[in-house]
C-alpha cells in the first residue's frame, strides 16, 4: 500500500479548514452558511442530522458536486460556506478536500464530526 487512510485524512486536514463544535454550533442557521452531511443514508435515520443540512453521501459527491453531471445538486453552486461532516471527521476532511479540488470555493469540515456534535449537544433534527 503507497498511502494509508490515516495518511490521506491528515493530508485532508492539513488542506481544509475544520471547526471544532463550538464555531460550528454558532454557524447553524445563517444564511450564508450550507453543512453538508456526506453519511450514508441510514446513519441519517438512525442519528438524525444537523438542522438545514443537505444530505450529499461521500459516495456521490463527485457527481453532485460538477455541474456537467447527471446527478449535480444545484445547491453547490449557491455562495455559501459549505461546511461538511460525517460520524467522526474523517469522511468530511476527505470530502472537503475533494470539493475544494474540484473548485468549490469556500468549505470546511466539522472536526469530531456528528459524534462531537452530539457529544457537546449540538441541535439534532430526525431525517424525514
Amino acid at each position: 500500500m503507497n498511502v494509508t487512510l490515516k495518511e490521506l485524512v491528515a493530508n485532508a486536514n492539513q488542506e481544509v479548514r475544520g471547526y471544532d463544535v463550538e464555531a460550528a454550533k454558532a454557524m447553524v442557521g445563517k444564511p450564508n452558511v450550507q453543512f453538508v452531511d456526506v453519511r450514508d443514508e441510514p446513519e441519517l435515520k438512525n442519528d438524525g442530522k444537523i438542522p438545514g443540512s443537505l444530505h450529499a453521501s461521500r459516495g456521490m459527491l463527485e457527481f453532485y458536486l460538477d455541474p456537467q453531471s447527471p446527478y449535480h445538486k444545484q445547491e453547490f453552486t449557491a455562495d455559501k460556506e459549505f461546511v461538511f461532516y460525517c460520524k467522526s471527521g474523517g469522511r468530511s476532511a476527505l470530502a472537503a478536500q475533494r470539493a475544494q479540488q474540484m473548485g468549490l470555493q469556500n468549505v470546511a469540515h466539522l472536526m469530531g464530526g456528528f459524534n462531537a456534535w452530539k457529544e457537546k449537544s449540538g441541535p439534532v433534527v430526525q431525517q424525514s
